[in-house]
């Protein structure tokens, strides 16, 4: 790590090791990984930090400027001191630091994901979970171009071995914006299988930091809301709301008064953190803005223009910026040149902030916050200096001649970034779209017009003569916007002549003539609709080409594509629409034209009833339409139906639906006469004359549909010239009606296939897979076909040569799983698991089958048969008696550990495919659980410890032999399947209470020092004494803290009883159980009296409201003993007693004195405040002395009694 002369190095760089010890990282390891920010487990330690560049840091902290790993130190430290409260913890902290905890079991690779928006603080919270988590994982961050996924791969296993197989440590990655994290994870288990890396451990924890809008995360709570039915420990994103919550501006209020007492009137132009703690107050922006209120249009100092290209940028391209150096050289033109850019920049600089990141970097420049940039956006153009006119000035003054990659990527964000709009609607729920131009756009065009969006796109287009994507938007521009497709087609070839290779740009010529023929006038003669239809067909050709190419130069390993990219299918989709909207213009000026497009008839038809003779010129287009068509569709019901984009939203719905209705339209309704092709045609109607389409009924076709396509297949089957598709097809439509619970229409079909077997190896994937299908055994059945290897061998041939490089970057689609039963009805089809998943039979399918979760359901997990087989050396066998078959499995980060493991098994056009991998130890995630003491106290068997005593220390020991044991003394329990001896300590809460990790919760039972010394804890569960009635979700709140020499952290707890919370993790070192402060939570505990005595010319007493907690009670009896006091045995309160309450002690006798009158009942202080009762009595007089405890209720009104004992004269 590079440090400037304001921090001086004297450590060698460590890292975490799995032991939780430092080991040292060395200069080779820090500066091989290219991708990487590492952050080291001794960061900054026994460095020096001069005060005057840690305030420097601190301030451009508070005003606005990112986070770096110097921010968490200061605050580190200034805690330690006592100088300084801690850094503010969001309210996604806990949760996000117990997600990533909860990964630590594995498997090999996982995820989670942050969403957050602009402003509020997510990044600072992922870089803040990583910086305390420093010692108990490898941290990194993810830098410079991401395109090179190998490469990343390579650096991650790297940190992961620390340069040595014997230092494994799980790493944890944090990835700035969206990322396909599912290529990353197979990229990095497979770079771990090549090197031949035996781990027991998590690899890498990829923690993936998302900026999204306010629509989006929205739908992302909307979405968390419903899922919470499940109640999962494992979630797949944490949401930082913008706003705040009560605990979080109580948090934001006592920091501001802290940074006041610090900085004084500095903190008034903190306008990063003074935006949050206002909870993003508009009135607070409108203040902080006032200076950008009297600007004028005209004769502008150089100052106001470059604030202004600030706000815009700030405003339009999220975390954007401008080098400093740039600034100054704008700013040199005016005689104030020589100043520093912050003195240049009154009355704008307090709005203004200058950081570094990296020490290798320049200065970069940008406003505070981006909301202080979108409003001085919007009065800089009230006062008439327009968006349009700011970003052409812009462009002229910094794009002269070179323009530095990240300041035309800002440029790009701004003309050309499309954003995601969500809204929730009443009737159809969440919908999405990409918006039709960037915000920036939109907004010119909305609130100036069309001519300065135009403009402003022209004069990109023009600057950045060699970029395409500038062209392309001006031409979509132009025929969306304006219609205007004789400009839109100019610069949409533009854009091609700056791209030649590249089917995206091409796609945009093609949609060009598209939207022309679209909006075509209805008197538009024929002959003119198929001109513009054929331009339009031979843009989509040529696309659909360019596609190919890109592919195929993917495919072959070219050394400038590091991702390869899925097939890109535009240019097939954008045929197929133009092919429908030809139909629908041609049949309105005759209905002849049906016939003539679905080739019942002959063109010359049509001429005879038309004066359009210029129609002739397009006889090869016509005739050719209907082949062309069905090729197509046929194309995308099999790319659809076995496979689907790992990229979200790829393969929206109304391509499936838009395809089949041009599909339909070419097909026609005019039947042959031929009784075969009758049939055919009848399948071509109901999209079922493919095998793709057979696998598709479930979903597009009624039940007597599947009955009449079953029937239809049979019928072919049966004539002389039936081929073995025909047989396949008859097949699996009786598939489809068992799995829509009806009588197959013979059974004789299955017998015919297998007569056929073995089926030559260049055979289609299709008919290999139903082969397996038919061979594989089912339940109970332990014997194997003889050929079931061969099987296999063949269909992932077979597949190779067919599908392989069509779903390159896809994924594949399950099509069928293995259920219990004999014969066809162990067939499961995945769209009947679905409707369980979703429980809505007409909803689409858009089910993640890659993440497993589906098959978390109970419902589905009854469907299905569990497979039992072994992983050993990052493969996977199904085992059946003493024979084991390789298969592939869903998640390649399942097979991270080698031994026994269940699966369920599925089918797609690539073979076999285990989902749900799990270990025979690790049951399928359950929902949060509760249970009642009463009911389980039975099943634990009672054992007193051995106690030692060495410098007042207790130690307890025990040793028990298999079964389920509590501890007399503490009431801690455990389970363990063979002899275990281990022994445990008390320790104080009060050092931990003040640590960052603590601050939110309160102690919820004794913390204890657990150390094993022989055998193994199966199960370990703390004890707790807080009430939680019949309220399940109170083990939301419960967590477990850990202290390890890695660091410490709390863990979020998986079961919860009346008295207890068990262990996720039985690594032991301090454990004990906490709880959350909520506000409005009103907890009450199980507490104990302690009553000590005292005569002397009186009798005195000390009463005492203690929790469950020994050492607290050791510590007063301790202390009592020593000031000459005895304890009174008596029983505790029945009843458990509220917290921060106010407790009264009474007596009957009237000449007792009780002070205090009232006190408080705080756990922290519960040891230190009690009554003390003075009786001044001889001995000889002293009677029966009750005493009562009562407790206020709130509002102070009345009271109740929560305990009453007698002292009588044996206590004396």
């Amino acid at each position: 790590m590079k440090q400037s002369e304001s921090v001086k190095m004297a450590n060698t760089p460590a890292l975490s090791t799995s032991e939780g010890g430092e080991a040292d990282a060395g200069s080779k390891i820090s500066d091989s990984f290219s991708f990487l920010d590492v952050l080291h487990a001794n960061q900054f330690k026994g460095e020096f930090v001069e005060p005057q560049h840690a305030e420097q840091v601190e301030v451009n902290f508070y005003r606005g400027a990112p986070p770096n790993w110097l921010n968490f130190y200061i605050s580190e430290q200034a805690v330690s001191d006592g100088t300084a409260t801690p850094f503010i913890k969001r309210d996604g902290y806990e949760t996000l630091k117990d997600q990533i905890h909860l990964r630590r079991k594995g498997p090999g690779t996982s995820t989670i994901k942050l969403f957050h928006q602009q402003g509020c603080g997510g990044t600072t919270l992922a870089m803040q979970v990583l910086w305390d988590l420093r010692k108990t994982f490898r941290c990194a961050v993810l830098t410079g171009s991401t395109l090179d996924i190998t490469k990343v791969a390579q650096d991650v296993v790297s940190l992961f071995t620390a340069g040595s197989h014997g230092h494994q440590k799980t790493v944890l990655l944090l990835l700035n914006d969206e990322f396909i994290l599912e290529i990353l994870q197979d990229r990095i288990m497979e770079e771990i299988a090549e090197q031949d890396i035996e781990i027991d451990l998590p690899v890498v924890i990829l923690l993936n930091c998302v900026r999204s809008s306010d629509g989006v995360i929205h739908q992302k709570e909307r979405s968390y809301e419903l899922k919470q039915k499940f109640k999962r420990k494992m979630r797949k994103s944490i949401i930082l709301k913008k706003s705040l919550s009560a605990r979080e501006q109580a948090d934001f209020d006592m920091k501001r008064e802290e940074l006041s007492r610090r900085f004084g009137d500095r903190c008034k132009q903190f306008h990063g953190f003074n935006i949050l703690q206002s909870n993003f107050s508009q009135a607070y922006i409108r203040n902080a803005c006032a200076t950008f209120e009297h600007i004028k249009r005209t004769n502008k100092p150089l100052k106001t223009q470059l604030a202004a290209f600030l706000c815009l940028l700030n405003a339009y391209a999220p975390g954007s910026y401008l080098l400093e150096s740039q600034c100054l050289d704008f700013l040199r033109r005016d005689k104030f040149g020589h100043l520093s850019l912050e003195d240049q920049m009154q009355p704008f600089s307090h709005l203004i902030i200058t950081f570094q990141q990296g020490e290798r970097s320049e200065k970069k420049v940008c406003m505070a916050h981006n909301m202080i940039a979108q409003y001085c956006t919007e009065l800089l153009a009230n006062a008439g200096v327009t968006r349009s006119d700011t970003t052409r000035h812009f462009l002229n003054s910094f794009c002269i001649s070179y323009v530095p990659p990240y300041l035309l990527g800002f440029i790009k964000d701004m003309l050309n970034k499309r954003e995601i709009t969500v809204i929730e609607d009443p009737t159809d729920g969440i919908k999405q779209w990409k918006e039709k131009f960037s915000r920036l756009i939109q907004d010119i065009t909305k609130r100036e017009d069309e001519g300065n969006s135009l403009s402003v796109l022209i004069m990109a287009s023009k600057k950045f003569y060699e970029v395409s994507l500038f062209p392309q938007t001006l031409a979509r521009f132009y025929y969306i916007e304006l219609e205007d497709y004789y400009n839109a087609e100019i610069w949409a070839k533009e854009a091609k002549r700056r791209a030649p290779w590249s089917s995206f740009v091409a796609d945009t010529l093609g949609q060009v003539h598209k939207s022309h023929l679209k909006n075509m006038p209805a008197y538009t003669r024929p002959s003119e609709i198929l001109q513009l239809a054929q331009k339009a067909i031979e843009a989509f050709e040529d696309e659909e080409k360019l596609a190919k190419n890109e592919h195929a130069k993917g495919k072959q390993g070219d050394v400038n594509i590091k991702v390869l990219r899925a097939l890109n299918t535009r240019g097939l989709f954008g045929y197929l629409e133009v092919c429908s909207l030809l139909y629908d213009h041609l049949i309105r000026h005759d209905e002849l034209w049906k016939q003539v497009l679905t080739r019942t008839v002959s063109l010359d038809s049509v001429l005879q009833s038309t004066e359009d003779w210029n129609i002739v010129r397009f006889k090869e287009l016509i005739n050719s339409l209907r082949d062309l068509v069905e090729k197509r569709f046929e194309f995308f019901d099999t790319f659809l139906t076995y496979s689907y984009s790992i990229v979200k939203n790829e393969d929206p719905a109304y391509i499936s639906r838009k395809t089949a209705e041009c599909y339909k339209k070419y097909v026609g309704d005019a039947e042959p006469n031929d009784q075969l092709q009758k049939a055919f045609h009848k399948l071509k109607q109901k999209l079922a004359v493919t095998s793709p389409g057979v696998l598709s009924c479930l979903e597009r076709c009624t039940r007597s549909d599947t009955k009449d396509i079953a029937i239809w297949w049979k019928e072919i089957c049966q004539h002389e010239y039936s081929t073995t598709h025909a047989l396949l097809n008859y097949i699996l439509a009786n598939i489809m009606l068992i799995n829509m619970k009806e009588t197959p229409s013979s059974s004789d079909y299955q017998s015919s296939f297998t007569e056929k077997m073995p089926l030559a190896p260049e055979m289609q994937p299709e008919f290999h897979m139903l082969a397996l299908l038919l061979c594989w055994p089912t339940d109970g059945e332990d014997n194997l076909a003889s050929d079931l290897h061969h099987l296999i061998k063949n269909i992932l041939q077979s597949y190779e040569q067919e599908y392989k490089s069509l779903f390159q970057s896809r994924y594949l689609r399950p099509l069928f799983f293995l259920g219990p039963g004999q014969g066809l009805n162990t067939l499961v089809h995945r769209r009947n698991l679905e409707i369980l998943w979703t429980q809505d039979a007409l909803k689409a399918s858009n089910t993640n089958w890659r993440d497993d979760d589906i098959f978390t359901d109970p419902t589905v997990q009854g469907k299905l048969l569990r497979v039992e087989g072994i992983v050993q050396n990052y493969k996977l066998y199904a085992t059946f008696g003493d024979t084991e078959i390789e298969l592939d499995a869903n998640r390649k980060d399942s097979l991270w550990k080698s031994g026994h493991v269940f699966f369920y098994l599925g089918f797609t056009i690539g073979g076999p495919v285990a989902y749900s991998v799990h270990r025979a130890e690790e049951p399928s995630e359950r929902p949060l659980e509760t249970f009642d003491n009463e009911t389980d106290c039975s099943q634990w068997t009672e054992l007193k410890p051995e106690v030692e005593i060495m410098e007042e220390v207790h130690t307890y020991s025990l040793q028990s032999e298999s079964g389920n044991y509590e501890c007399s003394e503490s009431a801690l329990r455990w389970v363990c399947k063979e002899t275990v001896s281990f022994r445990y300590q008390f320790s104080s809460w009060e050092r931990f209470m003040r640590k960052p990790v603590c601050m939110d919760y309160i102690p919820a039972g004794p913390l204890m020092d657990i150390k094993v010394t022989d055998g193994k804890l199966e199960e370990v569960r703390l004890p707790h004494w807080i009430c939680t009635g019949e309220n399940p979700a109170m083990s939301d709140i419960f967590r477990v803290l850990h202290v390890d020499s890695s660091g410490d952290y709390l863990e979020q707890v998986s079961e919860m009883t009346s008295s207890h919370v068990k262990l996720n993790q039985l690594d032991f070192s301090l454990r004990g159980a906490m709880i959350l402060k909520k506000l409005g939570l009103y907890l009450k505990v199980f507490a104990d009296v302690l009553i000590y005595m005292q005569i002397t010319s009186g009798l005195t007493l000390h009463v005492y409201l203690v929790p469950h907690d020994p050492l607290i009670q050791q510590e007063v009896e301790k202390k009592e003993k020593s000031d000459g006091f005895r304890k009174i045995r008596k029983t505790s309160p029945i009843d458990p007693v509220q917290l921060e309450s106010y407790f009264y002690l009474s007596t009957d006798w009237d000449t007792a004195e009780i002070c205090p009158e009232k006190q408080q009942f705080m756990l922290e202080r519960s040891d230190t405040n009690f009554f003390e009762v003075v009786i001044g009595n001889e001995k000889s007089d002293f009677g029966n002395l009750k005493l009562k405890l009562e407790v206020e209720h709130r509002g102070g009104k009345e009271k109740d009694t929560v305990w009453t004992c007698t002292v009588g004269t044996d206590d004396y």
